[in-house]
């Protein structure tokens, strides 16, 4: 869909898995970024780390929104069936969770945002970590830096707009 950048929009950008990446540019502009760990702990039961993802969300929305719009990683390779099974949980989630919302939401293959992040569709977790440090910004690990990679490929090639 091609629309063009709505100003004072709430753009929220992810990098889903145990420990999600966010990046989040709010109505005045100002990118706030940072990861949050849907771990579960020891007394959980299988489907506490998708309701965390849940209440995290509508806190976001609440706090920073409304989130007119949210951009994620879109991750079509796993390491391992483990990891494949979790990233589809939080996805059923995010999607389901903006769409009872009317909240558009679209993915962005790997290799898209490594590209636009560093020139190359395989770069490794440090460069992309060096490419948001080059823009401005002090991601604590990759999956912050990557969030990071998909808000700016979200705001400079979609205006923002899912």
């Amino acid at each position: 869909m091609t629309q063009s950048p709505k100003p004072g929009q709430t753009i929220l950008a992810l990098d889903l898995g145990t420990t999600t990446g966010w990046a989040l540019r709010a109505p005045d502009g100002l990118i706030t970024s940072g990861t949050v760990s849907f771990r579960p702990g020891r007394y959980d039961g299988g489907g506490m780390r998708y309701l965390r993802l849940t209440n995290w969300l509508t806190e976001i929305d609440r706090l920073s929104g409304p989130i007119e719009a949210i951009w994620f990683e879109e991750v079509r390779n796993h390491k391992g069936v483990d990891a494949s099974h979790v990233y589809g949980g939080l996805l059923g989630v995010l999607t389901s969770w903006a769409e009872l919302r009317g909240v558009p939401y679209e993915g962005v293959p790997v290799g898209t945002i490594k590209r636009h992040a560093t020139g190359k569709g395989n770069a490794p977790k440090q460069a992309m970590i060096v490419a948001a440090r080059a823009r401005g910004f002090s991601p604590v690990d990759d999956n912050e830096a990557d969030a990071i990679a998909v808000l700016m490929w979200a705001l400079e090639t979609k205006g923002g707009v899912a």
